[in-house]
């Protein structure tokens, strides 16, 4: 089947994985070929966490954080980029498709997002989640992955996400942004990690939620 008749996936990478043991046997997996096109959406890591401690000691504004938050999002791409040969870093749709049309896997950097859009309010409730959901629905996407250091379902409705939004396990305005995309969203966590099926939904859709 050609790449252009797949699935199209968008699979977010939370930024409390950069620094596990699983980061590496979780991106070659990603690495592999599979029976769909996946575009991976870095979280910011350890360069957001910095940006949140440098906006507590120096005190500029949510916008500014907002912005460098994103810029904390293009850095931890440009090092997954960095690690697996079968990455691109990209930064718009069409560069999507041309990586798509190569045969590799791209890894999404939020650049152009840096002057603003009316659909992004530039605040600490929007983080690499909402930003994930907004890019699923701009490109369409079959699926929307959230690759998290914790185990937890996908709810099946939107107060569902907004409890956990209330927990921490996503941000506050993704329940919003997960009903604008209106399409299937997995939450991968630890357990579902290690076998492609499991992670991406290739093989089933029981934990799906729109």
């Amino acid at each position: 089947m050609p790449a252009s008749g797949l699935p199209l996936l968008v699979v977010k990478l939370g930024g409390s994985l950069m620094t596990s043991p699983g980061l590496d046997p979780l991106l070659a997996l990603l690495a592999r070929p599979h029976p769909a096109r996946l575009v991976l959406v870095p979280g910011g890591g350890p360069f957001a966490d910095a940006v949140r401690q440098t906006q507590a000691l120096l005190a500029f504004d949510d916008a500014l954080a907002h912005r460098l938050a994103l810029d904390a999002m293009s850095h931890v791409g440009e090092i997954l980029a960095a690690r697996q040969a079968a990455f691109t870093l990209v930064a718009d749709e069409a560069a999507i498709g041309e990586a798509h049309g190569r045969g590799r896997v791209p890894v999404w950097h939020p650049a152009g997002l840096r002057a603003g859009h009316p659909d992004i309010p530039e605040s600490w409730t929007i983080t690499s989640d909402s930003l994930a959901a907004w890019l699923a629905a701009r490109l369409g996407a079959d699926r929307l992955v959230l690759c998290k250091s914790v185990d937890v379902a996908a709810p099946g409705d939107r107060s569902g996400w907004e409890a956990l939004a209330a927990a921490g396990i996503v941000d506050d305005a993704f329940p919003g942004f997960a009903a604008r995309y209106g399409g299937p969203i997995r939450i991968a966590g630890p357990s579902r990690q290690a076998a492609a099926g499991p992670l991406l939904g290739l093989d089933a859709a029981e934990d799906d939620a729109a």
